[in-house]
C-alpha cells in the first residue's frame, strides 16, 4: 500500500487544543501513550491542515516516512536532541514558516514533532502546531501540497504495540473505538467550542492528564477483562477435558494400574531389604593402627643419640667452668706476696 498522499496511523483519540507544549509535558505524553497503545489500535487516517494549538499522536513504521499535512514550509526543518531524565533522551524536529496554500495570507504556522529516542520509542511521534513569526508567501509556492478530495481509508485499526503488533482491529475487535475527527480552524484565533488558544496552561495541562489517565484506566480494564475471560475459558476446557477422560476409564483398567503400582513399590521395598543384598560389615580397625612401630623405634634411637649429645656438652661447659673458676681463685692467692715484696 503506498502512503504518499499522507495516511498514517493516528492514535484514535482527540488531545486537544494546546497553546504551547513544554518539553517535559510533552515526554510524559509520549511515556503514557507506550502503555496505552499497547491495548488501543491506531486508525488510518490524514493529518490535514491542522489548526493552532493541534495536538496529534501518530505512529510511523520504520518503512514509511513521515507523512505530509497539507502545509507548505519556506523553510528547512532542524533538529536537536535533549535529555528528560532517567537516561531518556528525546528528539525536537522544527520548522517554520508554513502556511495552507490558497488559505493562508502569511507564513506563519510552526510544526514540532517529539518522539523518544533513549529509553522510549522512536516510532512513537507526537506532533504539535503552533504559531510563530510571519513571512510574507512566495506565489510560486501557493500551491496545494496535495490532491484533493482525499480518498476515505478502509483499512481497519491497527494494533502498533504489545504482543497484538501488527494484527488488524476490526469493528467488532476495536471496542466501538470512535475515528477522531479533524477540528476546523475557527475564525478569530478561536480553537473548538469556543476555547481561545490562550486559556490557561495550567487547566489544559489538568484537562490532558484526566483524558490521558481515563484512556490508561480503560486499557486496564479491557486487558483485565481480556484475562479473566482468557483464565475462564481455560478451566472450562480443562474441566471438560478430565470429564471425558473419566467417561473413558473403566472400573477393570483402574484396578489393573492400582495393582501395577503396588507391585512395582513392594518389590522396590523387599529388593533393598532382603538379606542377601546385605553388605557384610568390615572390623574396624583398632586406634593404634595408624602408627608404625619400625618408625617409632628410629625416631627414638634418634631422640636418644640427641640425649646423649646434649649430656656430653653439658659435662664439656661445666668442666670449663670449673676450670675457670680454679684459675680465679689461684691469682687472688698471690696478691699478699706481692705486696710483702714491694714492701722489703
Amino acid at each position: 500500500m503506498s502512503h504518499g498522499d499522507g495516511l498514517c496511523l493516528r492514535f484514535p483519540e482527540n488531545l486537544g487544543i494546546h497553546a504551547s507544549l513544554s518539553h517535559e509535558h510533552a515526554a510524559n505524553m509520549l511515556l503514557r501513550a507506550i502503555q496505552i497503545s499497547q491495548s488501543t489500535p491506531y486508525s488510518w487516517s490524514y493529518i490535514d491542515r491542522p489548526s493552532d494549538g493541534q495536538l496529534y499522536l501518530i505512529y510511523v513504521p520504520p518503512q514509511m516516512s513521515f507523512p505530509i499535512d497539507g502545509i507548505r514550509y519556506q523553510d528547512s526543518e532542524t533538529s536537536y536532541r535533549i535529555p528528560v531524565g532517567a537516561g531518556r533522551e528525546m528528539e525536537i524536529a522544527e520548522i517554520k514558516f508554513g502556511f495552507i496554500p490558497n488559505h493562508d495570507q502569511v507564513a506563519y504556522r510552526v510544526r514540532r514533532r517529539y518522539r523518544i529516542l533513549k529509553g522510549g520509542h522512536p516510532q512513537l511521534i507526537l506532533i504539535h502546531y503552533s504559531r510563530g513569526q510571519s513571512i510574507a508567501i512566495a506565489p510560486s509556492l501557493n500551491t496545494p501540497i496535495r490532491v484533493y478530495p482525499l480518498r476515505t481509508p478502509n483499512e481497519p485499526p491497527v494494533f502498533v504495540l504489545g504482543e497484538r503488533s501488527g494484527h488488524k482491529a476490526f469493528p467488532q475487535q476495536a471496542g466501538g473505538v470512535p475515528r477522531p475527527d479533524r477540528q476546523p480552524s475557527l475564525p478569530g484565533g478561536m480553537g473548538p467550542m469556543g476555547v481561545p488558544h490562550m486559556m490557561n496552561q495550567q487547566a489544559m495541562l489538568a484537562q490532558q492528564n484526566q483524558r490521558m489517565e481515563a484512556l490508561e484506566r480503560g486499557a486496564r480494564e479491557r486487558e483485565r477483562s481480556g484475562s479473566m475471560n482468557a483464565r475462564q475459558q481455560a478451566r472450562e476446557t480443562e474441566e471438560d477435558f478430565f470429564l471425558d477422560d473419566s467417561d473413558l476409564v473403566t472400573s477393570r483398567s483402574l484396578a489393573v494400574a492400582r495393582y501395577r503400582r503396588n507391585h512395582e513399590f513392594m518389590n522396590e521395598v523387599f529388593m533393598h531389604a532382603g538379606f542377601g543384598m546385605l553388605k557384610e560389615k568390615a572390623d574396624p580397625k583398632p586406634s593404634f593402627s595408624i602408627f608404625d612401630k619400625k618408625d617409632l623405634e628410629s625416631k627414638i634411637a634418634n631422640l636418644a643419640t640427641e640425649v646423649e649429645d646434649l649430656k656430653r656438652k653439658a659435662a664439656e661447659r661445666q668442666a670449663a667452668r670449673q676450670a675457670e673458676e680454679d684459675y680465679q681463685v689461684g691469682d687472688v692467692s698471690m696478691e699478699p706476696l706481692s705486696g710483702e715484696g714491694i714492701a722489703v
